[in-house]
């Protein structure tokens, strides 16, 4: 992902409707989602190594997902495609997973998508080879990959058979972080955003950079500008489940992120991402700088917002 421009005048709309997402008395629900079984799928990630496609970390995660997708999901495949890549003419083979939950008998569907892969370049401000694409130097990706596919896969069995009526996609897309630049980037949700299912999706939520410790994610700008409702609907039913501290109703950066080629399908799509993160595209981000705890409260906030009753559905669709 990166950073975009800063929009000040979505300040203004998010201060007025924090103050409907506000009233009530919080909630103190039970969770079925399980953050030490999520950190144990962060932890066993990172022990394949920097996923960087055309790796054999590559190949073993990807089959690692996939097992473990069986065993909550019905259908689960993966969608491969190649990109010719700048940095060393060579073809990459990129693989997204993907399984399903109840999805041609739902009345609501949702993506939930994380990217897996891990970026080749240790590009971050604060490493030694920032902005230096001369060689590989492959992140561990602890917080940027592993946290999303984390939550994904521990929600995938704790939601199973509770939501009758929503049917689920979860979308583990590849090469997102390959890059150098943007135009090499976001590479795996490209293609499911033009290989859309039938039905297509309802809604999406993206998870990218949720693990890091003392996590706070505010509303990043796109999904508020372009899925307002969508936004506006998770962060009051954050506030509502007392997670507030977690995901507070404010605005945050303005990222180009995997959430935009959904947006530009149609698909109102939210991006959850803490992109305050020092260790971002370094080598440095490892399980040391995450915490279990910042895995279970975007769990949480998942599992309460999938649950809902009547189920959360855009209006439109």
């Amino acid at each position: 992902m990166r950073l975009r421009f800063f929009r000040a005048f979505l300040g203004i709309c998010a201060a007025t409707a924090l103050g409907c997402a506000q009233q009530g008395t919080p909630k103190a629900p039970t969770y079925a989602f399980d953050g030490k079984v999520a950190w144990d799928y962060l932890l066993k990630q990172v022990t394949f190594g920097p996923r960087v496609p055309g790796t054999d970390a590559q190949i073993k995660c990807r089959d690692w997902m996939i097992q473990e997708l069986k065993k909550s999901c019905e259908d689960v495949h993966t969608q491969h495609l190649t990109h010719h890549w700048s940095f060393n003419g060579q073809d990459l083979d990129i693989y997204n997973v993907i399984g399903s939950q109840n999805w041609k008998d739902a009345k609501v569907r949702m993506v939930l998508l994380a990217h897996w892969d891990s970026r080749p370049f240790a590009d971050g401000p604060n490493s030694k080879w920032a902005n230096n694409y001369a060689e590989l130097h492959p992140i561990p990706g602890a917080d940027d990959g592993a946290s999303g596919v984390a939550v994904i896969l521990e929600l995938a069995q704790a939601i199973k058979d509770k939501h009758p009526d929503v049917g689920i996609m979860y979308l583990l897309d590849d090469g997102e972080d390959v890059g150098p630049q943007i135009n090499e980037m976001l590479l795996g949700v490209d293609y499911f955003a033009d290989h859309l299912p039938d039905p297509k999706p309802d809604y999406g939520i993206l998870l990218d950079m949720i693990g890091q410790k003392d996590l706070v994610v505010g509303m990043e700008q796109e999904s508020y500008s372009k899925a307002p409702d969508l936004t506006r609907a998770f962060f009051q039913n954050a506030t509502r489940a007392g997670l507030q501290k977690t995901f507070p109703f404010e605005l945050g950066d303005d990222l180009e992120d995997d959430h935009l080629p959904l947006l530009a399908k149609g698909i109102p799509t939210l991006d959850l991402i803490d992109f305050r993160y020092d260790y971002w595209h370094t080598i440095n981000d490892t399980p040391e700088r995450c915490s279990q705890s910042a895995l279970e409260q975007t769990g949480y906030a998942l599992e309460s917002f999938l649950l809902l009753n009547p189920a959360y559905k855009p209006t439109g669709h």
